[in-house]
């Protein structure tokens, strides 16, 4: 052998081929591909246990908020009794404050919900860019 072809010889073992890099590098892609789908998913989990922890929190508070306004409208109804009404007519002047309220909620609701509108523009944008598509 000829010190040429014991370089070139040489050269060839070192260099790896097109395909045996191709072959790597999409091995190496789908390897970083799945570990990225596997860190996702950890994440997620963590975020997704945090998020019902939160909820079940805000559930409990909304309950014990609502065991408050009761309590509230007891103590409201008592303090109603001390001017010398009935304890009955005191419980039906707080009731009937909050079907007032409700009402005023329920109103001003209803204005809102009548507010809203189909995205007029967005929908006209979207059949002009049909349009302009459909020509071509």
């Amino acid at each position: 052998m000829t010190p040429q072809q014991s370089t070139v010889a040489t050269v060839t073992e070192e260099e790896p081929t097109i395909g045996r890099l191709v072959a790597d590098a999409s091995r190496d892609i789908s390897s970083l591909i799945q570990n990225e789908i596997a860190l996702a998913k950890s994440e997620l989990k963590v975020s997704v246990k945090a998020g019902g922890t939160g909820a079940g929190l805000f559930a409990g508070a909304a309950f014990v908020g609502v065991l408050a306004i009761i309590m509230l409208s007891v103590a409201f109804a008592y303090f109603l009794h001390m001017t010398g009404l009935d304890l009955a007519w005191c419980f039906l002047i707080v009731f009937g404050a909050y079907l007032l309220i409700a009402a005023l909620l329920g109103f001003l609701g209803m204005k809102k919900v009548k507010q809203v509108r189909a995205p007029e523009r967005a929908i006209h944008q979207a059949q002009e860019t049909k349009t302009l598509l459909q020509r071509k």
